[in-house]
């Protein structure tokens, strides 16, 4: 578990708004799966690859991560990207910009825009799976725990049960003094049911969650690997902004 964690350097709940269809409402854009895209409601993001297309709801309580990934999808700065990093029962990691075209082979995980981003940590952004989260270089060069300005990864993870929790619990309180973090019976219960990560909370920046395709998680999840983590056969990405 340790290494999956340090893996996550770069080199190398959720109270979902989602507003379904009704019959009073149907004059507003709906993407498929029914949910309605809100002008001036969360920012939702499509990111598709080959498997289909996830829906993703950014945090306002996450600012600076929401307003960066915003600028960098109407930018095009994510498209034709690869998802180079996918470790199977942990996250699918992409973003990096020298994947465009990248040859085979080539060593992928340590490119970005140019800038970090600090640490937005939020005690009710927990890693479940699909969550959206910020990947960043290690404690050691970076002990601020900053964001990088593009990549991110999204978590397929595993169930932990509560035992796993309260372990995670104290390292959590260990290495923010003062903080007093406790998991809630409904972050259990998530945790539980739909699995997730949760030896990174509190340390990375979760800043948005997939409401619509978890399945396409799973799907990219599978593809076989070759060392270093990157699929066998890309996996391209684009990322738009719904409203």
């Amino acid at each position: 578990m340790t290494n999956m964690k340090r893996s996550l350097n770069l080199f190398g709940c959720v109270a979902l708004a989602v507003v379904l269809m009704s019959a009073s409402n149907c004059s507003r854009p709906e993407v498929p799966g029914g949910v309605i895209v809100e002008r001036g409601g969360p920012r939702l993001a499509q990111i598709s690859t080959r498997f289909g297309d996830m829906i993703v709801q950014l945090s306002d309580s996450t600012p600076q991560h929401r307003d960066n990934f915003v600028k960098l999808a109407e930018e095009g700065f994510y498209d034709s990207l690869l998802f180079h990093r996918v470790i199977r029962g942990f996250m699918v990691q992409g973003g990096d910009p020298t994947s465009r075209n990248a040859a085979l082979g080539a060593r992928l995980g340590s490119g970005g825009p140019g800038y970090t981003i600090p640490a937005e940590f939020n005690a009710d952004h927990l890693h479940y799976k699909g969550a959206l989260s910020a990947a960043r270089q290690g404690d050691q060069v970076n002990p601020q725990r900053a964001s990088s300005g593009s990549q991110f990864y999204i978590v397929q993870g595993k169930r932990a049960p509560k035992s796993q929790l309260l372990n995670f619990e104290a390292t959590i309180n260990r290495k923010n003094p003062g903080l007093n973090f406790r998991y809630s019976d409904e972050a259990v219960q998530r945790y539980d049911s739909l699995g997730g990560t949760p030896f990174l909370d509190m340390d990375y920046t979760v800043f948005g969650y997939v409401i619509q395709g978890l399945d396409i998680i799973d799907s990219i999840a599978a593809v076989p690997t070759a060392p270093g983590d990157r699929p066998v056969d890309d996996v391209i990405m684009t990322v738009k902004m719904l409203n």
